[in-house]
């Protein structure tokens, strides 16, 4: 996928893509691969944010596809909603080379024990 990590932190986790290698057959972005970018992004999150005794598991991603992308790089921001003991929630979105928001993802995690 060659997802490329920028920044990570609790609240806010930011990484990029290549399009090319990442496309369906017409050439542009694959779906698919937008929703790995934001579920990588936002496990990431929700991970830092359970901290070293506890896990995140993912148990629910949505995604809303507005524009392709068909060069270039795609951008991810995921931005925690929710935080707490046992759930964490992020807003990814996910915008191309032009700033144009390509894609806005939702992803719950589960944070549980080791």
């Amino acid at each position: 996928m060659g997802i490329e990590i920028l920044h990570a932190a609790p609240e806010r986790v930011v990484g990029r893509m290549p399009v090319e290698g990442n496309t369906q057959p017409y050439g542009m972005l694959h779906g698919g691969a937008s929703v790995v970018l934001a579920e990588t992004l936002g496990s990431i999150g929700a991970a830092i944010h359970a901290g070293e005794d506890r896990i995140a598991v993912g148990i629910e991603i949505n995604a809303t596809h507005h524009r392709p992308a068909t060069s270039g790089h795609v951008t991810g921001v995921a931005t925690r909603l929710h935080g707490g003991r046992s759930l964490a929630t992020f807003e990814v979105v996910i915008t191309d080379d032009a700033e144009r928001r390509v894609c806005t993802s939702r992803i719950t995690c589960m944070l549980m024990e080791r």
